[in-house]
């Protein structure tokens, strides 16, 4: 059975979209402060690769092995780094990882749209 063209474009857009984390994660100021040790910036950078190696398992059992709670997870996950988003633009405005998360989270929404419509909808087991 060929994979539908809604899972395709689901499953390119959030790599892209992921793709785009991980530059942001590479561009994110790293300089320590009085708040955050060389050890917490490390930490920090760990847990960012972790989840998002995390996610790139997620979007791959969504595509190809049919599973629907990772569709779901996903879309959690992009509510909370929206949330995330608009705080960290609150606080320092908008930055060059801030305007890489942005286009980041339309990719995903783009790509959870296309996962929930069209040939998509039968393509997912419960």
């Amino acid at each position: 059975m060929s994979v539908p063209r809604n899972v395709q474009r689901f499953e390119a857009l959030l790599y892209a979209s992921l793709m785009l984390d991980a530059l942001s994660v590479a561009v994110q100021d790293r300089t320590p402060t009085a708040d955050m040790s060389d050890q917490m910036i490390m930490t920090a950078t760990l847990l960012a690769a972790v989840m998002i190696l995390l996610l790139v398992y997620f979007v791959r059992l969504a595509a190809h092995w049919r599973r629907n709670w990772p569709r779901w997870v996903l879309a959690a996950a992009l509510v909370l780094s929206v949330i995330s988003l608009g705080q960290t633009i609150g606080d320092k405005g908008l930055e060059l990882d801030s305007v890489i998360e942005i286009v980041s989270c339309a990719l995903t929404a783009v790509g959870l749209y296309f996962s929930f419509t069209g040939d998509a909808q039968g393509w997912f087991n419960a």
